[in-house]
């Protein structure tokens, strides 16, 4: 469990995080704020208290490994990646711009990050051949996958599903940013996913269900995960799309959508400060 003044430091981190990402997609002009906001609380937990990382070598080989699946969501990434001192901030403001190493989606080529994901869906396959070259390795390192609910449509990831537990992976950890919104609506309207955890259960994962805004709650359950032997852990975190900025949240007008000046003053106000 957290101590309380480590709780309150990593939710106005996430908050920062926030803050930090509709400023850059203010100077960007363009993506994806919706789910980049409702996975803040998360990234923020798992770089700043969960995973093993060292920003000043960002290649070394007993790093626990962190995948975003959901790559639209790069921009939280990127704001996390700098916060935690893998790149200095005058990078983090060429995001999405020419020959800049933050691009749109992932890139190996920006420092700390483990692979490129531009198509969804494919980010808990890869994550499980991490895991299992880790394993071969005797590398005492952990795999974290975060996968958007709309990816989840897709059949790649039901055949991870299926191998993971197979391969008895107790060393991958899947989140999932479990918003119930993607791009051009609710998931139920799209393709209904329910009865979710069942699903997940019938997989032969260990899964365990959270509040995805509270980082208590995601400590803990990395905590429990790290515990679980024989078989990997998956995480339904329940969030809210756009998170922390009230006209935005559940909205699948903003799962992408141009940040103007308008809008980044009243998105700031509403998250408390501005980003110096």
């Amino acid at each position: 469990m957290l101590p309380r003044g480590k709780e309150e430091q990593l939710q106005k981190l996430a908050n920062k995080l926030r803050r930090r990402v509709i400023d850059t997609l203010w100077r960007s002009q363009a993506g994806h704020p919706g789910g980049s906001l409702s996975a803040a609380d998360i990234m923020a937990t798992l770089f700043f208290e969960v995973m093993h990382v060292d920003p000043a070598n960002p290649k070394w080989e007993d790093r626990d490994r962190f995948i975003l699946s959901k790559g639209h969501a790069a921009p939280i990434y990127y704001v996390t990646l700098m916060e935690r001192g893998f790149f200095p901030e005058e990078i983090l403001c060429t995001y999405d711009c020419l020959d800049s190493c933050l691009q749109g989606h992932p890139d190996i080529s920006t420092p700390g990050v483990d692979m490129p994901s531009g198509s969804l869906g494919q980010g808990l396959s890869v994550g499980i051949g991490i895991a299992l070259g880790a394993r071969m390795k005797n590398k005492d390192l952990r795999v974290f996958v975060l996968m958007g609910d709309g990816e989840l449509q897709e059949g790649q990831v039901w055949e991870a599903a299926m191998a993971a537990p197979h391969f008895k992976l107790d060393n991958i950890t899947a989140f999932i940013d479990y918003n119930r919104i993607q791009l051009m609506g609710g998931i139920g309207e799209i393709m209904e996913l329910e009865p979710l955890v069942d699903k997940w259960k019938a997989f032969n994962w260990n899964v365990l269900e959270i509040d995805g805004h509270d980082v208590g709650q995601i400590a803990d359950a990395c905590e429990q995960a790290a515990k679980v032997k024989g078989k990997p852990t998956v995480i339904v975190a329940h969030t809210v799309k756009g998170k922390g900025v009230s006209f935005m949240e559940n909205r699948h007008e903003w799962h992408s959508g141009v940040v103007t000046a308008e809008v980044r003053e009243k998105a700031l106000a509403e998250l408390g400060e501005e980003v110096a």
